[in-house]
């Protein structure tokens, strides 16, 4: 078992992972903002009272703030930092106003918007793409090599050299894709089709929750039906073949996460489970004292998760600009400004209430309230 690394070494490791991410994202909206003609005031990785800065010579701010959780571009004609119209906009100058963001098309407007999330999906699938394409992916088909004793597979009747066809409709082309289309399903019943001597048949399984310690003794649980390929091969693939394998394994994780989010606002799954920024810091110096790929590879899964969480529709996210911009699309006019700024309002309510609860569960995880229960008692 490998010993946890110190608070400073955390931090560091934490800070080399969302630093990158941040600027990625905030970038993506920044280059389409210029492609798209325009200005963009202030570039912040971080909030709060600037640390260091620097103006450019198109007259934008590039800054890093104190308190690093996150990042914005203000463009001309924003109040804030979330890209809400500032009220006298349509007195700007005419040669300022016509290159601010209030000013342009609502199509340009989405672009704009939209490009922080894909650039962080298109960050994370060059990472993918990189791991595959020096260390090869692993290519073992769908073929239960061992059915384990007592799993779930044993108990729906897979037997050895079955090969799993789709799990609840949904395609297995490797074996890989097994593992990510039941970890997070454990206790929930799943049609899987099978081919045996050359017969199809489907079985009806109930993954099993099982709980597993990684290299630093944390509890860890997951779904599993019990079977394993044998010997996992690695193949060399070309950079195009690799690209192809980031978009799938970016597209299977978008997948899961959509899946996860889905179980938690259904309630099959606890809030407990949902973790932020202090397990992510936990995590990120974890993985660092692993390896720089360990942390690297990190930086690919939650870049994906950054792109995901900021294309839900909540107001103050990228989605919940989108959704206005697709009701203004609909209707020919933009939403009400009071309607905007209430749905502001109840955005920022909602994602304050979020940080509360993951800092809550991340203090948990960390046995901060165990320790306090056994003091009082």
């Amino acid at each position: 078992m490998l010993e946890a690394p110190g608070i400073p070494f955390t931090i560091l490791a934490f800070l080399l992972v969302l630093g990158p991410l941040v600027f990625v994202h905030e970038y993506g909206h920044y280059i389409v903002g210029r492609l798209c003609g325009v200005k963009a005031d202030t570039f912040s990785i971080g909030f709060g009272r600037k640390i260091l800065g620097w103006t450019d010579k198109r007259g934008t701010e590039w800054k890093i703030g104190w308190l690093p959780l996150g990042g914005y571009v203000q463009f001309a004609g924003d109040r804030d930092a979330v890209s809400q119209p500032d009220a006298n906009w349509k007195n700007l100058p005419d040669d300022i106003r016509s290159h601010s963001f209030p000013a342009q098309p609502v199509w340009k407007r989405a672009a704009i918007v939209v490009a922080g999330p894909v650039t962080n999906f298109l960050f994370a699938i060059l990472i993918l793409a990189s791991f595959a394409w020096i260390g090869g992916t692993p290519t073992n088909p769908p073929v239960a090599g061992q059915v384990m004793a007592g799993s779930a597979a044993q108990e729906a009747g897979i037997r050895p050299g079955d090969r799993i066809l789709a799990v609840d409709g949904r395609a297995m082309e490797v074996f890989t894709d097994i593992p990510m289309a039941v970890a997070h399903r454990a206790g929930e019943p799943m049609d899987v089709r099978i081919l045996r001597s050359g017969a199809e048949q489907t079985v009806r399984l109930t993954p099993k929750l099982v709980t597993e310690k990684d290299e630093f003794g944390n509890a860890f649980k997951r779904g599993l039906i019990g079977i394993s390929p044998g010997t996992i091969v690695f193949q060399k693939v070309s950079f195009p073949e690799a690209v192809a394998v980031g978009f799938r394994q970016t597209g299977q994780i978008v997948r899961q996460t959509g899946e996860v989010l889905g179980q938690i606002v259904t309630g099959n799954r606890s809030i407990k489970d949902m973790s932020g920024p202090l397990n992510m810091a936990k995590v990120s110096g974890e993985r660092a004292a692993v390896g720089v790929a360990s942390l690297i590879f990190l930086a690919a899964l939650i870049s994906i998760n950054l792109g995901f969480i900021n294309l839900l529709p909540l107001p103050m996210l990228d989605g919940g600009h989108l959704l206005f911009y697709a009701y203004e699309a609909i209707r020919r006019r933009p939403a009400p400004p009071q309607a905007q700024e209430w749905a502001f309002r109840f955005g920022f309510m909602a994602i304050v209430t979020l940080m509360l609860v993951v800092t809550f569960n991340d203090l948990g995880s960390f046995g901060l309230w165990d320790r306090i229960a056994r003091l009082i008692g």
